[in-house]
């Protein structure tokens, strides 16, 4: 773990950004803590027919329907496995302005350890990668490269539509995604 000891009166920003670390196989990613909401344990979730494969179900939450995605398998085609050190970990999802206050669940491996740098220490890696713009830019450490992951960037269009489906105004309940 890279973080700093605080003195009583110092902003923790002064010292950078904390980032929630987590591992796909052999590589590190890093997601930004101010989106973290909840880490939890990988708990059951009810799957989502004719979903992506990487859309690992829905989970009920304190009263809420939470879609849960496996980071692993959308990005490289390889679900977490089933370790006690795989979390889920639940994310503000704030691509919707009209509902700002959306969760989304994410599986991620070994999401055990944080880092706490500034931001622009994370430096493009030279590849416009459009087919996955939540891969953001990369930092090196003594233990190798770590990519910065964006929350917000994740889901698709089609996507967000299908596991954020829009209410019906006229039927005060949810309709269908094109």
């Amino acid at each position: 773990m890279t973080d700093f000891p605080l003195r009583r009166g110092q902003n923790a920003t002064a010292h950078g950004t904390l980032y929630l670390l987590f591992r796909i196989a052999e590589h590190r990613f890093a997601l930004d803590a101010h989106e973290v909401v909840e880490v939890l344990p990988r708990l059951p979730l009810k799957p989502i027919a004719h979903a992506p494969d990487w859309v690992a179900g829905v989970l009920a939450h304190r009263g809420a329907l939470v879609p849960v995605i496996d980071v692993g398998a959308l990005s490289f085609g390889m679900p977490a496995p089933v370790r006690t050190s795989t979390r889920l970990v639940l994310v503000h999802y704030r691509a919707d302005p009209l509902r700002p206050e959306l969760l989304l669940g994410l599986i991620l491996e070994q999401a055990t350890d944080t880092l706490r740098c500034l931001p622009e220490e994370f430096q493009p890696y030279g590849l416009d990668n459009q087919q996955a713009p939540y891969l953001g830019p990369v930092r090196e450490d003594a233990h190798g490269l770590v990519q910065r992951i964006g929350v917000q960037d994740l889901l698709s269009d089609s996507v967000r539509a299908l596991l954020y489906p829009l209410p019906d105004p006229q039927a005060g309940e949810q309709r269908e995604s094109p």
